[in-house]
């Protein structure tokens, strides 16, 4: 499997489990997989669904800031990779 590296993590709402991620690069759709890679955080999951303001959304391009629901706990700074399949 490769990977692009989509964004990074700006915050994560630990109440609710969802990460804040500033799109850098190329675009994010429900469905895809994200590998998210930091100093202690390193996993992969499906995007289930994604908001940008308050609005659930099926994709986000360069410069959106999105939040997406994370299964494990994400830190500020996390690099946000797009899984591709080979």
């Amino acid at each position: 499997m490769a990977e692009q590296l989509i964004g990074r993590v700006t915050h994560y709402f630990g109440k609710v489990q969802v990460a804040g991620i500033e799109i850098t690069e190329g675009e994010l759709k429900v469905g895809d997989t994200v590998h998210i890679v930091g100093h202690t955080s390193d996993f992969s999951q499906p995007v289930e669904s994604m908001q940008v303001d308050n609005a659930a959304v099926e994709s986000a391009k360069v410069g959106d800031l999105v939040g997406i629901k994370v299964a494990e706990h994400a830190r500020e700074h996390d690099q946000v990779y797009r899984v591709t399949p080979d």
